[in-house]
């Protein structure tokens, strides 16, 4: 596993009442909600120093369902970067 993806799921896990975080754990097992992860999108940006094209608003959070969508996305984002 990447160091991205180990952070990025270090980072979720902080959000969780579980703190085992796995790549196919989807967010609402976790008791992940929508402030959550709008916290968690806050975070991620300011480690990697990125921006994340997320919706706020968008209720069903359909980019973002388990955590392996979430570290697919930063990987991708943090790549680009460099």
């Amino acid at each position: 596993m990447s160091d991205v993806a180990a952070e990025t799921l270090a980072i979720i896990a902080k959000h969780t009442k579980d703190k085992k975080v796995e790549l196919t754990d989807k967010l609402a097992d976790l008791g992940v909600e929508s402030l959550d992860v709008i916290e968690m999108v806050m975070e991620l940006e300011e480690k990697f120093d990125i921006h994340i094209p997320f919706n706020a608003n968008d209720t069903e959070m359909k980019d973002f369902q388990t955590a392996g969508d979430i570290v697919t996305a930063i990987e991708k984002l943090v790549a680009a970067k460099t």
